[in-house]
């Protein structure tokens, strides 16, 4: 079977707000999409994404739709009602994808097999989060209380710990920043640069080429990511105390930011898009994914980037642009010093640290970020990765077409 050209015709994202767990970063109280399941912003950024391809519903032959923590009672659903509540029509089949925070590439590059091999012209894809509505749980009540206490239990949180290295994902960047040999300073500087770069990006209007606005169900209107600082200081940065220990380096300040959002691409095969007369935003040339220790989930990028790479037989230099994932400030240095990545060329827009990690959606927002500022620039190829909880990397390599 002859394998097909993907390309990306178009994509959309809502904001990225401030869970409710957490404060804005004007200091206001976070959560204001708290009321919209995942699935219904994940809608929202189909619809858009449909808009801006100029493809109908009735076009698209398979969703995919990639979701970290499943929050919502509908949850279960996942792509299939994201497709349903989008207008895609009943007939096309849809498929949840998991890959923790390479959940938005891993249902890319799904669909991009499924174009591949043939099995689809047209395939809606992207990524969902809202970590606002994470709820806790009571474990064993099924089975009665007897003479026990009840405990509750933060589902987030239980989330966001590996019991197989016994670490948060916090304290494997710990882990990390000491072996390789990161200091706090460094990553309070790479963390400024982030808020910095972000706040100059949002000033400048550059996210309202992603975003489609979202209407609350309260009628309020959100338009614009609430995460960054815009007055954001190194002073301030190093006045954060670490969350985990007294002798650590991960604080609020060069950690990803908590957030809930949904993003949205529309993938087709090269001849379906010049059937269609839609001049596409890019095309997937290659991907790579690795696994590496649990214990340092951080470094996963450097393999998944090697192998995304060599698929496509290209250098790291040859790389014009880079998208990687700012879980944490010392992973992304880690990365960037294990591969030589010049920073001018990475995230140069911001990353997680100022725009926000809602975490099923972040790898499809970096595609869409990706591709948007490699036109502006009038440049070629761009890499977007990222760490995976667990102890993996994964990593698509993207070619504009100017």
């Amino acid at each position: 079977m002859p394998t097909r050209n993907v390309v990306v015709l178009a994509g959309a994202r809502t904001p990225f707000t401030e869970w409710a767990g957490g404060k804005t970063g004007g200091g206001a109280p976070g959560g204001a999409l708290k009321d919209l399941s995942a699935i219904e912003l994940g809608a929202i950024a189909l619809r858009g994404a449909l808009e801006k391809a100029g493809v109908p519903g009735e076009d698209v032959d398979h969703v995919v739709f990639g979701n970290a923590l499943q929050t919502s009672p509908d949850a279960i659903y996942g792509a299939r009602h994201v497709a349903l509540k989008a207008g895609v029509p009943v007939e096309v089949p849809a498929l949840t994808v998991s890959r923790i925070c390479g959940s938005g590439l891993q249902a890319a590059v799904t669909a991009a097999q499924h174009i591949r091999l043939g099995e689809a012209r047209v395939v809606a894809c992207g990524g969902i989060e809202n970590l606002s509505q994470a709820p806790f749980v009571v474990r064993g009540l099924r089975h009665g209380l007897k003479l026990r206490h009840l405990e509750f239990e933060d589902y987030f949180l239980a989330a966001l710990s590996d019991p197989v290295c016994g670490l948060m994902m916090a304290q494997t960047a710990e882990h990390v920043a000491r072996k390789y040999r990161v200091s706090r300073q460094e990553q309070d500087v790479y963390a400024l640069r982030s808020h910095n770069t972000t706040a100059k990006a949002a000033q400048a209007g550059i996210f309202k080429e992603e975003i489609v606005p979202v209407q609350t169900k309260g009628g309020r209107i959100i338009a614009e990511d609430d995460h960054f600082v815009s007055d954001c200081t190194l002073e301030g940065l190093s006045k954060l105390q670490p969350y985990f220990s007294k002798d650590g380096f991960v604080t609020a300040g060069n950690a990803s930011g908590l957030t809930d959002g949904a993003c949205a691409l529309i993938l087709a095969s090269e001849d379906e898009a010049a059937a269609k007369r839609v001049r596409p935003l890019g095309r997937i040339l290659s991907w790579g994914v690795a696994g590496v220790p649990p214990e340092e989930m951080g470094m996963g990028p450097v393999p998944a980037v090697r192998k995304a790479l060599d698929a496509a037989g290209v250098g790291i230099r040859d790389v014009d642009l880079f998208e990687v994932n700012e879980a944490f400030a010392a992973a992304y240095i880690a990365v960037e010093k294990a591969l030589g990545i010049d920073r001018d060329k990475a995230n140069v827009n911001g990353g997680a640290i100022g725009i926000g990690h809602p975490l099923g959606a972040t790898g499809a927002r970096q595609i869409l970020t990706v591709l948007l500022e490699l036109r502006r620039r009038k440049k070629r190829l761009g890499i977007a990765t990222a760490c995976i909880g667990g102890g993996q990397g994964m990593a698509v390599l993207l070619e504009a077409l100017t």
